[in-house]
């Protein structure tokens, strides 16, 4: 049976599946090793984690927050337990200079990135880059966080929770893979039902029916607004 919550411990699968994220096998048994809903999809078995922490993964992108300044580079919290590494040299390419250039008036401690982690192997802390248009500086607009393994529940299958949220607030999401999404709109009224929003989707991820209790609660949201 998929789709329900298991202990560590609890038998989700028996049978000659394949390993997933959370379980282990026990002779013919596949162990839950993590407190989250059980999953079995095209012969896999999974376990997805109610509460977690963001484990860094080569490739994806993620919304950090710089806390410390080094000589050569920025200690950045990615909401996890390893504290990521911004090289100088993105922003200041191979002209950067220790002596000459100023990193503190680039980015300064609490500024918001938006960045791509280049390398992560658990020997070395991750390394953070810009590579696309969309990373860099955080200007602007309201940072939440959730528990990363909803992330997933709050983009939907092809997008469609995401898409439904922007369409009916007319915010503008940016979905970090760390369970931090930002936030962009002039309303305020529409930013604080966004955030409603995000808090249910994470309470109630494992729960069916999610779409359409979001949809009725934006609808409402909006309903409020307009009386």
């Amino acid at each position: 049976m998929t789709n329900r919550i298991v202990l560590p411990g609890d038998v989700v699968a028996e049978g000659r599946f394949r390993i997933g994220e959370n379980v282990y096998r026990l002779s013919n048994k596949i162990i839950a090793s993590r407190v989250g809903l059980a999953r079995i999809e095209k012969g896999v078995v999974s376990v997805i984690a109610l509460h977690s922490f963001y484990m860094p993964q080569k490739g994806d992108t993620v919304i950090g927050i710089i806390e410390d300044i080094g000589i050569t580079n920025w200690s950045v919290d990615i909401n996890s337990p390893y504290v990521a590494v911004l090289p100088a040299t993105s922003i200041f390419k191979r002209n950067f200079d220790p002596v000459k250039h100023d990193l503190k008036s680039e980015l300064d401690i609490g500024d918001v990135i938006i960045a791509e982690i280049l390398q992560f192997d658990r020997t070395i802390d991750p390394i953070l880059g810009f590579k696309s248009r969309e990373h860099g500086k955080v200007k602007d607009g309201l940072v939440v966080e959730m528990t990363p393994s909803k992330i997933p529940r709050l983009i939907g299958r092809k997008a469609s929770m995401l898409n439904m949220i922007q369409k009916k607030t007319g915010c503008k999401l940016f979905i970090g893979q760390n369970g931090r999404v930002l936030i962009h709109s002039q309303d305020k009224a529409m930013i604080d039902l966004v955030v409603k929003v995000i808090r249910r989707i994470e309470r109630e991820a494992h729960v069916s029916g999610l779409t359409d209790r979001i949809s009725k609660m934006l609808d409402e949201g909006m309903e409020r607004r307009t009386k």
